[in-house]
C-alpha cells in the first residue's frame, strides 16, 4: 500500500548519505548484486549497514535496519538460476531521500500499518490526534515519519538470522504509549522466510506490524506481474471508499473480482474497472478476512495466500496468525524512479501480501463494528503484542 505524500529529506543529508555510498572498485557484491557499502551510513547519529542471511539452499536475503526493511530476496528458479524476488532500492541514499524516491519497500511497518480514518483514535477513554499523511487520513503509522524510516538497532544477528529492535516514544505521531518493538527476521533451511513482529507498551495503545515487501516472482522486474497467478483463501473481504478507508461491510467475494479461493492470474480480474472496488484502486489494495483465522486465532499452519509464476517456477505461499491480509498490486508504481539496478518499475509490477490487522480496525473496532470484532488493535502494559508472517518460497517445474 503506497504512501503518495510525507515530510522529505534535507539536500544537505541526502547529499551527505549519497558521498557515503559512493562504492569502491574493491567492493564486495553478493548474490544479489547489490553493494553493502553502499548501505554503510550514518542517519542521525546512527549506523545504518546490510545484513546478508543465507541457508544452504541458495536463498539469501539482505536486510538493512534503515526501516527494519527486506532489500533483496534471491531463490533459485526452475533451472537453479538465483532469482531476486522483491522491489527496492540498491543504495540507502535512495531509502533515505523521501522526497525524491518515497517508498515502503520492504519495511517493518509500524507503529500502526494501513489506514486509520481521520487520523484519530480513542484508546482508554481519550482521544488522540495522529499524523496525517494520506489526504486526512493516517497510513502506516505516519509514512515517512513513521516506523519505515527510522533506523532501528541491530540487537542480534547470526548467519541466517537478525533481530531489529525500536523504542518508539509516548506521542510519536501522536500515538500514545512508549513502545518496544522488534522485527525478527529468520532464514530456515526450506526456503523460508520467517517474521516475527513484538511489542509491549508502557500506556494502553494501538499496535499493527507488518512487512511490505513487493513481489515479482517472473525474474525480470521491469515488466508487468500480471501473469503471476495468485490464490487467497477467504470467502469475504473489506470493500473500501474511494480514499481507500473501508465502509464497515464485509461482502462475500463469490461472483467478484476479489474471488481468488481457486488460483488464477492476476490479468484476469486487475483492469477489470467495471467492478467499482478495482476501479477505484486501478487494482488491487484491499484486506481479504483469512479463513485461516477461527475463534480468536490464526492457523499459521495453512497457507493464507500464495503467488505463482510460470515463468521461472517459483512459489510463494504465504501464512500468518493475523485475521487480515492486505493483497497491494502496485497501483502507484510507474513513476519512473529508477530502483534496484536502475530498473523501472511499471505499472502493476508486483504484489505485496501484508498481514495484519483489519484496516481502519481503531476506529471499527471502538464502534463495535459488525465482523470488527475479531480485530482487535489494543495493546495494553503487561500484555505482548506477537505477530507472525511467513514467506515460503520453492519451485514447481
Amino acid at each position: 500500500m503506497k504512501n503518495l505524500k510525507g515530510a522529505f529529506l534535507s539536500a544537505g543529508i541526502a547529499t551527505a548519505l549519497l558521498s557515503s555510498c559512493a562504492s569502491g572498485s574493491d567492493a564486495s557484491f553478493i548474490a544479489s548484486g547489490l553493494n553493502p557499502a553502499d548501505f554503510d551510513s550514518t542517519f542521525n547519529g546512527k549506523k545504518t549497514e546490510l545484513v546478508v542471511l543465507k541457508n544452504l539452499k541458495g536463498m539469501e536475503v539482505c536486510l538493512t535496519n534503515y526501516g527494519g526493511r527486506v532489500v533483496s530476496i534471491s531463490v533459485p528458479d526452475k533451472d537453479g538460476k538465483p532469482t531476486d524476488v522483491v522491489l527496492g532500492y540498491d543504495n540507502i541514499a535512495q531509502y533515505a531521500d523521501t522526497l525524491n524516491s518515497p517508498s515502503d519497500y520492504g519495511s517493518s511497518v509500524g507503529r500502526y500499518a494501513n489506514r486509520i480514518k481521520d487520523s484519530k483514535i480513542t484508546v482508554a477513554g481519550k482521544e488522540y490526534k495522529l499524523r496525517a499523511n494520506d489526504n486526512e487520513n493516517c497510513l502506516h503509522g505516519g509514512g515517512n515519519t513513521g516506523w519505515m524510516n527510522k533506523i532501528y538497532d541491530i540487537q542480534e544477528k547470526t548467519d541466517s538470522s537478525v533481530t531489529f529492535a525500536i523504542t518508539s516514544p509516548d506521542g510519536d505521531n501522536g500515538f500514545p504509549g512508549t513502545v518496544k518493538a522488534t522485527a525478527t527476521y529468520v532464514v530456515r533451511y526450506d526456503n523460508t522466510l520467517d517474521i516475527t513482529f513484538e511489542a509491549t507498551t508502557d500506556k494502553e495503545t494501538v499496535i499493527n506490524m507488518t512487512n511490505h515487501s513487493y513481489f515479482n516472482l517472473n525474474g525480470d522486474l521491469s515488466q508487468k506481474g500480471e501473469n503471476q497467478i495468485m490464490y487467497v483463501n477467504a470467502d469475504k473481504f473489506t470493500p473500501s471508499d474511494e480514499k481507500y478507508i473501508p465502509t464497515g461491510e464485509i461482502k462475500d467475494v463469490t461472483g467478484t473480482p476479489m474471488d481468488f479461493r481457486k488460483a488464477h492470474a492476476l490479468s484476469q480480474g486487475i483492469n477489470n474497472f467495471s467492478y467499482d472496488q478495482v476501479k477505484n484502486a486501478t487494482g488491487y489494495d484491499h484486506n481479504w478476512c483469512l479463513n485461516t483465522y477461527k475463534d480468536g486465532k490464526g492457523d499459521d499452519k495453512t497457507v493464507a495466500a500464495s503467488l505463482y509464476s510460470p515463468k521461472t517456477g517459483i512459489l510463494l505461499e504465504v501464512f500468518t496468525n493475523e485475521p487480515g491480509i492486505q493483497v497491494y498490486t502496485g497501483n502507484f508504481q510507474g513513476t519512473g524512479i529508477p530502483g534496484k539496478h536502475g530498473v523501472k518499475y511499471p505499472k502493476h509490477v508486483s504484489v505485496c501480501f501484508e498481514s495484519q490487522k483489519y484496516p481502519d480496525s481503531p476506529t471499527k473496532f471502538a464502534a463495535k463494528t459488525p465482523g470488527w470484532e475479531i480485530s482487535n488493535p489494543y495493546l495494553k502494559p503487561g500484555e505482548k503484542y506477537n505477530s507472525h508472517l511467513v514467506y515460503k518460497f520453492s519451485v514447481k517445474k
